[in-house]
């Protein structure tokens, strides 16, 4: 019973797959997964190894061929738009690339109110609405006086993803689903952001999954991590069992690849390919 309680996102057996005939390509492959409460997560793999899929899979963005996806114990539904906008209250995702998350002819002001407004803050005064937003961007160390009427494009890319990082802070959803989420920001942001996402996960409990190539940010942040390799997970286990002591030659390879300062780089497991 105490599994059941703690369980908050399970997957059944889920794949994908996309096309018919010669033209068919299995994404996702019959994958198992179970995600407790308050729990880091990291699911790791290499481009086309179906770990975006799998996470779109989680977001109700794209359908699953077989399989089932469980939420907090119950089956999942969002076979309607009111069930699939109070899914989304508990689920929500941080991009790889901060300016194609947001709507270029909307001002930072409304994508705020968005938020506020699907956690059901209609009936808040406008000083109530905002409080609550220079509150989250305080959270993310931004300030909302110099941020109102501004569009997102009119931030850097760093502000950016603290935008998306004040969106989650509003929200506060029960999972959040962070596809490579510090890829494309300098090394001083990217410690910050995962300082801010690690501070809003112990504030509200929420389960974080990162979706990332890069092992050693999820042997650093994480409680479990998952290896994905041509759709299928082939291994999982805590940070340290998965990492420290790798069981397949594919996680094995990923850990060998990452650059150690103070040896010299092998590059003999790089795989060239010849256009």
């Amino acid at each position: 019973m105490a599994d059941k309680i703690s369980s908050c996102l399970k997957g059944e057996g889920l794949t994908k797959i996309f096309g018919v005939g010669r033209r068919k390509t299995l994404a996702v492959d019959h994958v198992d997964f179970d995600f407790c409460e308050g729990k880091i997560v990291s699911i790791v793999g290499e481009s086309g190894s179906g770990k975006t899929t799998l996470a779109k899979m989680l977001l109700g963005l794209i359908k699953p061929t077989e399989g089932e996806i469980y939420f907090q114990g119950k089956k999942r539904d969002i076979s309607s738009q009111k069930k699939r906008r109070e899914y989304w209250k508990n689920i929500q995702a941080i991009f790889q690339d901060p300016y194609s998350s947001f709507n270029i002819f909307n001002k930072i002001d409304a994508v705020l109110l968005d938020c506020i407004k699907m956690r059901d803050g209609k009936k808040l005064t406008n000083e109530q609405k905002v409080a609550m937003m220079a509150e989250a961007c305080s959270f993310v160390n931004l300030k909302f006086d110099e941020l109102t009427n501004k569009y997102p494009f009119e931030l850097s890319g760093g502000q950016m993803q603290r935008l998306m990082i004040a969106r989650i802070f509003i929200l506060k959803p029960k999972v959040l689903l962070a596809d490579e989420p510090t890829s494309m920001i300098d090394a001083c942001s990217r410690a910050t952001i995962l300082d801010m996402l690690m501070k809003l996960r112990d504030e509200i409990g929420m389960t974080i999954v990162f979706i990332t190539h890069d092992i050693g940010l999820a042997y650093y942040v994480s409680d479990t991590v998952y290896i994905m390799e041509h759709g299928r997970i082939i291994e999982s286990g805590s940070a340290d069992e998965v990492i420290l002591h790798p069981k397949e030659a594919y996680t094995q390879r990923l850990i060998s690849d990452v650059p150690k300062i103070h040896e010299e780089w092998d590059l003999s497991t790089v795989q060239y390919s010849v256009s």
